[in-house]
């Protein structure tokens, strides 16, 4: 599995894609948080994060199935899935490998937004300071989100041979979970008590939920459950696709 885990990063660090795909959530990132006016804490006037932690989760839907839309694709299109299937290696290990690989990319994304933080502290009266509470909490609700972007843009990737194929299907799929849910509570059809539990379906609640400073196990346990759903649906993927690899598997 760690073998697998180092050939993703190594692969991703390889292609001048993955370099540009990082740089352009980096650049994305600050042109929002600091230049476009309607986003730009110098025009909110408040020292805060809560600028950056309401537009990530926009870029993160670009930049996760950017980077999980060749996991599984490209084996299917060089056709080194058969190669895996001669490893001593499970299919859970390969999804598994490749899953934490996708983490690991986004955090190393995410890490070098903890400069904002810095910045901004500095930028807020000494008597006042940041909420850091609410920082923490959104940072791990951030990597959550991440996280569950990753198992849906791996799963994504298993059902295609064609990565912008892939890339398609997982952005929809993300953008779908993360606020399609919320869009729907707020339909008049849905206005007579349904419309909250309907809106917890979505991730946008529970990422919001996290973001305030308290994590509730309910919101962990959502995150959770729905990283394993969309494992368990791509090893189910990859074994209806190669015969190799679900008799190992």
């Amino acid at each position: 599995m760690f073998s697998i885990l180092s050939k993703e990063i190594n692969s991703f660090f390889s292609s001048i894609v993955g370099y540009v795909a990082l740089l352009v959530f980096l650049v994305a990132c600050g042109l929002f948080l600091w230049i476009i006016p309607e986003h730009s804490i110098l025009e909110y006037g408040y020292a805060v994060m809560d600028r950056f932690f309401a537009i990530a989760p926009w870029l993160l839907l670009f930049l996760v199935p950017a980077i999980t839309m060749r996991s599984f694709a490209d084996e299917f299109r060089t056709g080194t899935i058969e190669w895996l299937s001669t490893k001593p290696v499970t299919v859970m290990e390969v999804i598994v490998g490749k899953y934490l690989a996708t983490v690991v990319l986004i955090a190393f994304a995410i890490l070098p937004t903890l400069l904002y933080v810095f910045t901004i502290s500095n930028l807020s009266f000494p008597d006042v300071g940041l909420d850091t509470g609410a920082i923490v909490g959104s940072y791990i609700g951030l990597l959550f989100l991440a996280a569950t972007f990753a198992a849906v843009g791996v799963f994504c990737s298993s059902l295609t041979a064609n990565q912008v194929v892939g890339f398609l299907i997982a952005l929809i799929s993300c953008y779908l979970l993360y606020t399609g849910f919320e869009a729907l509570s707020k339909l008049p059809s849905f206005s007579e008590g349904i419309d909250y539990y309907l809106s917890m379906i979505g991730l946008e609640f529970h990422y919001n939920s996290i973001s305030r400073g308290l994590i509730d196990t309910r919101d962990v346990v959502y995150f959770v459950s729905l990283i394993v759903l969309f494992l368990s649906l791509t090893r189910f993927s990859l074994n209806s696709r190669t015969g190799d690899l679900s008799r190992q598997g």
